[in-house]
């Protein structure tokens, strides 16, 4: 990981758009304003719009959040947001990727993208940075991911958070970087765009796995170890698809894992915590009004491990769970038996 030296003059003259409006889109919004002018931001409901510039909130999300809404450039035009800026920060679910950016027609090849996704394409079953790089013809130097440890509520209150922007051009990765470091957010920068993604993916399936077993009224001690296999899992995983030099116990990768699988803020953790409950999957998804990630990402990542085969046991217990509708407490038992 790599210091920062952020230079104000460059840091005011970027155009910053952010593309989605849920909690951490607000977040990040929230996080950049501490260090540009002004953004522009793309809200797909102009209803949404109207109710923000009104309320000077997000109506659906942080409503704590109060932004000085004159410092904001709204609109429900992705192609105005793409035309406007130089840097595009892309925070929607990602299985609605696909439809979202089907809307542009403005060219972004040379512009520098940033995933705060933390989930895979589907249909494509390929991380969002190599869809950008397919699709867009964005060359892999102009992608950053947006990693944790970090909650969006947490961001809300000011509480100190670290983020991670993972990028294979230094020097933009540390420009974007600097963007967002303020009093409550610390940034560092990676190269590892495909193990960061892969890791913020699994770390959501994980989650999943760990609410199930406390809906189940499993303890702390076995959390302590679900989690301690779950990061050897992620492990064997990412080094197998993108096998480079990291450190797995870093807290782009670690951190992540633990303050998702533990946060009583995770959507993933209170989605498996209702199955674990007994909840049916629809039942849960309705009930939350948020997309948790990990249940979309499941069956892509089972998916792409046809052709890799590597062990994996937490997230296939998830995958028979949600999907095959196999019973929680048979699955979560049978696993206990395959983890040390």
């Amino acid at each position: 990981m790599t210091g920062l030296s952020p230079n104000i003059s460059v840091l005011k003259s970027r155009k910053v758009g952010v593309i989605g409006s849920g909690s951490w889109a607000t977040a990040i919004a929230k996080i950049l304003l501490e260090n540009l002018p002004a953004i522009h931001w793309f809200i797909r409901s102009d209803e949404t719009i109207e109710l923000f510039r009104q309320y000077k909130n997000n109506p659906g999300y942080l409503r704590g959040v109060e932004f000085d809404t004159d410092r904001i450039h709204f609109t429900s035009d992705i192609n105005q947001v793409a035309a406007a800026c130089d840097i595009l920060v892309i925070v929607i679910p990602a299985a609605f990727l696909r439809d979202t950016l089907a809307q542009l027609t403005v060219d972004i090849s040379d512009k520098f993208v940033v995933s705060g996704i933390k989930g895979l394409v589907p249909g494509e079953n390929i991380v969002v940075g190599e869809f950008l790089h397919q699709a867009y013809h964005l060359p892999y130097e102009s992608v950053g991911v947006l990693a944790g440890p970090c909650h969006a509520e947490e961001v809300a209150l000011e509480k100190l958070s670290y983020l991670t922007v993972a990028c294979g051009n230094e020097d933009r990765g540390r420009e974007f970087a600097s963007l967002l470091q303020c009093s409550y957010i610390k940034a560092n920068t990676i190269d590892d765009i495909w193990g960061t993604e892969y890791s913020s993916v699994l770390k959501n399936i994980i989650a999943i796995a760990a609410g199930i077993c406390h809906g189940l009224m499993y303890g702390d001690n076995f959390q302590a170890v679900l989690i301690s296999n779950a990061i050897q899992e992620i492990k064997r995983f990412v080094d197998t698809v993108h096998p480079i030099t990291r450190d797995i116990k870093s807290s782009v990768y670690l951190g992540d894992l633990l303050v998702t699988g533990y946060s009583q803020f995770s959507r993933n953790r209170t989605f498996g915590n209702m199955i674990g409950k007994g909840y049916s999957v629809r039942t849960a998804q309705l009930e939350m009004h948020m997309v948790a990630e990990g249940y979309y990402s499941v069956k892509i990542i089972r998916e792409i491990n046809e052709k890799y085969k590597v062990d994996m046991p937490i997230c296939e217990a998830v995958y028979q769970i949600l999907y095959n509708g196999r019973s929680p407490r048979k699955e979560i038992l049978k696993l206990t038996e395959k983890l040390t």
